[in-house]
């Protein structure tokens, strides 16, 4: 096992890069050009482990940010069939729901939030 912050090999780094892009163990192994097996000692080792979920994290994270800015068009695409009277009834329905259902949505989530910081306020002041 290596030590804690200690750096991976190249090699590591390269398998961690196909870990996140290929479909399958074997397809990252054929193409950093190493053993399946050597790919699941490494996933056994802390600090691969470390490595890899941080990737595995950014890569998540990249992700929710574009969805994230492509929220705007998804709300102008709701609200275009909702106010569409071409549209069939069913969709501008479909529409208009989806919309008050994530209006609702946001301000419970607001009222969780602040519920919360009431909370940790309360808990900071507690003797301990």
């Amino acid at each position: 096992m290596r030590a804690h912050g200690e750096k991976l090999s190249r090699k590591q780094e390269q398998t961690i890069a196909a870990l996140l892009t290929c479909d399958s163990i074997t397809a990252a192994a054929a193409q950093c050009g190493i053993a399946e097996a050597t790919i699941h000692r490494w996933l056994k080792d802390d600090g691969f482990q470390s490595a890899y979920r941080e990737d595995r994290r950014a890569v998540v994270q990249h992700a929710i940010v574009q969805v994230q800015r492509a929220t705007a068009e998804a709300v102008a695409t709701l609200r275009s069939v909702m106010q569409d009277s071409e549209s069939p009834a069913s969709a501008r329905v479909s529409a208009a729901k989806a919309i008050l259902e994530t209006a609702v949505k946001a301000v419970e989530l607001e009222d969780l939030e602040a519920r919360i910081a009431a909370l940790e306020a309360v808990a900071k002041e507690l003797p301990r």
